[in-house]
């Protein structure tokens, strides 16, 4: 099957003289099923409609938007697989230099906030009646009022700022087949009122009853109390069962936001992912290297969707949802087999997973009838009494794919969670997975030690990653294999004040750990956790939360768990003085810096300053630690804390 058309010509060639539908993308267009409008415009056309693609059309002028002519029923508009904004802009607020998404990996193809750029562009060129529906990450993320990072204000729903006529949110096939069919029928966009997965601006008079209310933009832009209740409300009723109807006043009008749409069974997603996919990018961009964002995918097979994990700072609750959806055994290795077909193939699966690699059924058979707990979770703080843990199926299908003529190995790349891999009381997949299924290094993600921050991020406590290391090297060992775990770890995250921060460093430094990388909280929006970030209130208890807000901080914050680059020792230095541990500078082994020249000329000065003043000085002359910091003895992680004791314990399993 040819990708789908993207000019004229290619119109002409197949004999189409008006499209039913032209979906506009913020990324270049690569016709694989990890990308979101690639799903969409196949599904579109699997069900006898014709569509066309425009792929990062130049906002600055008419002519793009132009060049596939009017549609007979609606414009489909999506930022692409991100939010534009996290596209172009580091955490820190830094323009990035490239973008994966984009032909030759270069910034700047797309503009910032392009949902809102495109559906605006298009009502103007084409008139206001135009019908439009958004989607896609961007859409769904900011379909209510919403905190926005790099305006560091509230922003209304996506729905008022761009002038669209329907949001869809979430994954759409469903949402996607039902509006093409009865706008095809002669049903107006304006009339799709009671369709799931979707949201609608109204007058306030048309509002129907029976909704969970959230505070309006106005009261959520007032009050940061009402932005928390507003949080919470959205999440509480994002759930497939029980799940209500949400409405949020905006400035003029009523933002309804529906149930969400049903979880694809087996039979639709094996159906969606089996569409005649090109799995590439268009050829177009060959002259530019291609597209990098296929490089990490093309050899990837997706077996699942959704995450009962529900971490604060993740958007998939809000996006995919909680409840796990999965593909047969019988789609997967048709996949598989599939790619050993292709002519980049050389032997090797790079991942068979999804937003959690490990997850293959629901959390418990409990919430098939009765949903997912409301503000509870699966797995934290310690997992839940009616988890029910099996990777029986997950493993034999692996087993069944490593079999297959012309595949050489089958990796993981995708998180998997360990929180859930320790409960199983069958050993065979972890010895399976650090046997066959890691090239050398397995990525998991504690994101923390500290309880107290890894509460507020919705994880669970560092003990049980512990558990788990443990468990991993000695079965790594059996196995006589020299492989590593690879954790990532988050700074700054609402919580994390500097004396976590040097608890976090004190872990690491205990554990031997060196972290490549380490990754500032990112306050995108929609997340708990970009609540708390913005209005310093745990939405589920309404306590108040620490933030690291300057960047001076948060620089403090990454220095430290990277306290062993000789470019971070002056932040260290100073992170560690203003967090009043001066214990740990200095050159014993339980000291995170040494002392550099500028700290050493700053001791003696105090010391000379304390003996004009008759004062006794208690600085250790070794530089072994200066001041002894009355938390020091009792650091949970802590040289005497209690890593200490499970070091000592660990020995003494281990012999």
């Amino acid at each position: 099957m040819p990708f789908l058309p993207i000019s004229k010509k290619d119109m002409q060639e197949r004999g189409i003289e008006q499209l039913d539908f032209i979906c506009i993308t913020g990324d270049s267009y690569v016709d694989h099923p990890s990308f979101g409008i690639a799903i969409i415009s196949r599904m579109i056309e699997d069900i006898g409609f014709t569509v066309g693609i425009i792929a990062q059309p130049d906002w600055r002028s008419d002519a793009d938007f132009k060049k596939l002519g009017v549609p007979k029923y609606a414009f489909l508009i999506t930022g692409g697989n991100i939010d534009s904004m996290v596209a172009h802009y580091t955490s820190a607020k830094k323009k990035r230099s490239d973008d994966a998404y984009t032909a030759g990996g270069k910034a700047g193809k797309r503009p910032d906030r392009a949902t809102i750029v495109y559906t605006q562009a298009v009502k103007r060129i084409f008139g206001k009646d135009m019908p439009v529906a958004i989607g896609g990450l961007e859409a769904s993320l900011r379909r209510f009022a919403h905190y926005d990072y790099w305006d560091e204000a509230v922003r209304p729903s996506i729905l008022e700022d761009s002038g669209a006529d329907l949001l869809m949110y979430g994954m759409s096939e469903h949402q996607i087949v039902e509006i093409c069919t009865r706008l095809a029928k002669g049903e107006k966009m304006s009339q799709l009122r009671d369709i799931r997965g979707t949201a609608y601006l109204c007058d306030p008079r048309e509002t129907p009853y029976g909704a969970a209310e959230c505070p309006s933009l106005a009261q959520v832009r007032e009050h940061k109390e009402e932005y928390a209740k507003a949080c919470r409300i959205q999440y509480d009723w994002q759930d497939e069962v029980y799940g209500k109807t949400v409405i949020q006043r905006q400035t003029s009008k009523m933002l309804v936001q529906l149930p969400p749409a049903y979880s694809l069974n087996t039979p639709e997603l094996d159906h969606v992912y089996e569409l005649p996919y090109m799995r590439t990018y268009h050829p177009i961009y060959e002259k530019e290297g291609g597209v990098p964002g296929i490089k990490e995918v093309e050899f990837s097979i997706t077996h699942n969707r959704g995450c009962f994990g529900n971490c604060n700072f993740c958007s998939i609750a809000l996006h995919q949802g909680r409840r796990i959806s999965v593909r047969s055994r019988e789609s997967i290795l048709r996949e598989a087999e599939l790619l050993t077909t292709l002519p980049n193939f050389k032997g090797y699966i790079h991942d068979v997973g999804g937003p959690t690699a490990n997850f293959r059924a629901p959390s418990c058979t409990h919430q098939l009838t009765h949903g997912l707990c409301k503000g509870r979770k699966c797995l934290a703080p310690e997992p839940c009494k009616n988890l029910e843990v099996d990777h029986t199926e997950y493993l034999s299908i692996l087993r069944d794919i490593r079999k297959i003529k012309g595949i050489k190995k089958v990796f993981i790349r995708s998180g998997i969670r360990y929180d859930y891999l320790i409960e199983d009381k069958n050993e065979e997949f972890m010895r399976e997975l650090i046997e066959y299924h890691v090239s050398g290094q397995l990525k998991v993600a504690p994101e923390h030690c500290s309880a107290a921050v890894l509460d507020l991020m919705g994880k669970p406590h560092i003990e049980a990653y512990k558990k788990f290391q443990d468990k991993f090297y000695k079965m790594t060992g059996r196995i006589g294999k020299e492989q590593y775990l690879v954790p990532y770890l988050m700074s700054s995250h609402p919580g994390s004040t500097l004396n976590e921060a040097v608890e976090l460093a004190l872990f690491l430094k205990s554990l031997k750990m060196r972290p490549e990388q380490v990754q500032d909280f990112y306050p995108t929006p929609g997340t708990i956790s970009t609540c708390m970030f913005y209005t310093g209130l745990d939405p589920y208890t309404m306590k108040k939360v620490y933030v690291p807000r300057t960047a001076e901080e948060k620089g403090m914050q990454r220095a430290l768990l990277q306290y062993f680059r000789p470019q971070n020792q002056r932040k260290c230095i100073e992170a560690l003085i203003k967090a009043h541990r001066t214990d740990l500078i200095g050159n014993g082994k339980e000291c995170l810096v040494k002392p550099d020249e500028q700290y050493t000329a700053y001791m003696r000065e105090k010391a000379a300053a304390g003996k004009a003043k008759g004062g006794k000085n208690n600085s250790r002359s070794n530089h072994q630690g200066h001041g002894n910091h009355p938390n020091q003895r009792n650091n949970s992680l802590g040289p005497k804390g209690r890593n200490d004791r499970w070091q000592k314990e660990k020995g003494r399993k281990g012999r």
